[in-house]
């Protein structure tokens, strides 16, 4: 570590040595002051907040001199946009490093154009109090992962600088187990595999994800089928597990219907299927309970992921709720396919 010069309330300055020589500036700043996230030492050296040999660096990848003063001012934290709101929230764990929650289908995550305020965000501002806007120093105070808003399940939030740059590192890392469940139109022939495919904005549409070719980021999704439902040869639908080996923004959704088995009930990526032939009551039933069901039938109902203080792994079930248990128990009248 670089020899500390001095600290004084929120400015803080450091010497570098000869074995510093070439670092990234951000790098050393990492090292050196390792309460702060790489990111958010990046954030305030393109904010201007570092000066290295007296001048003012917004490059982060300036590179370290051998006896280069560097010092780093950290403003206070940024007071967060959204507003405390008295949201109730479903708690399953919290300590005083985190919390972890079992978001309710409808809640939006963080506070975004068309959704300024309701969100977990403001729930969270209201329930962890004064602390948690600094925690990240931005808008999305905690935040470190997201559902979608109408995805069911288990997400967790940081509540000290300390756990957020650990859960941070551990979901770049894909180290973090996340299990859903799914309930796909047809049924993956094979029962399971692994679907990669480089996701990124639809060329054509720029509010829809695709699978590309040559563009976008690696994206990996292991899905298992559990059971499957309906007469005849072709099972009318399926309940799927699915594994995250990356995170990306609707990879379940663009994976699944790029196999040609999208979500029941997802508007943007998926579409419904033709009605059986047989008309028994039940058929009829489950097949307007799987059309008529009114969002994506996606639940996260594992997380597990190593707590950065306790040291130890911890790992939290969530039930299917209502909505969903109700289309799989609409479903499972049906007479199991063949084969």
């Amino acid at each position: 570590m670089a020899d500390i010069l001095s600290v004084n309330g929120r400015t803080c300055e450091f010497s570098a040595a000869e074995a510093h020589k070439g670092w990234r500036l951000d790098h050393f700043l990492a090292v050196s002051c390792p309460e702060l996230s790489r990111s958010r030492l990046q954030g305030l050296i393109t904010t201007g907040a570092v000066t290295l040999g007296g001048q003012t660096i917004k490059d982060p990848n300036k590179r370290v001199k051998p006896e280069d003063a560097v010092i780093v001012v950290i403003p206070p934290p940024t007071p967060a946009e959204p507003q405390a709101q008295n949201i109730p929230l479903v708690i399953v764990y919290e300590d005083t490093d985190l919390i972890v929650i079992d978001k309710p289908v409808g809640l939006v995550v963080h506070p975004a154009a068309g959704n300024l305020d309701g969100t977990l965000v403001n729930a969270l501002l209201a329930h962890c109090g004064g602390d948690l806007p600094g925690i990240g120093g931005v808008a999305r105070p905690g935040i470190v992962h997201r559902l979608d808003k109408d995805t069911s399940g288990l997400l967790v939030a940081a509540k000290t600088e300390r756990a957020m740059r650990s859960l941070a590192k551990q979901f770049a890392a894909h180290s973090v187990e996340r299990a859903y469940n799914a309930v796909v139109w047809g049924a993956p022939r094979a029962g399971e595999g692994l679907v990669e495919g480089n996701l990124g904005r639809n060329p054509f549409d720029r509010k829809r994800m695709a699978v590309l070719r040559g563009q976008g980021k690696p994206a990996r999704t292991r899905y298992r089928m559990l059971e499957h439902f309906g007469t005849g040869e072709k099972p009318f639908a399926a309940l799927v597990e699915c594994r995250l080996e990356t995170g990306r923004t609707h990879q379940i959704r663009v994976h699944l219907a790029h196999i040609g088995h999208p979500l029941i009930g997802d508007s943007t990526y998926g579409r419904s299927r033709a009605a059986p032939r047989a008309k028994t009551p039940e058929e009829v039933a489950a097949y307007e309970a799987a059309t008529n069901f009114p969002r994506q039938a996606l639940h996260a109902g594992l997380l597990g992921f190593f707590h950065p203080t306790k040291q130890t792994t911890m790992r939290f079930e969530s039930a299917w709720p209502e909505d969903f248990a109700g289309l799989v128990t609409s479903l499972r009248s049906l007479s199991p396919a063949r084969g």
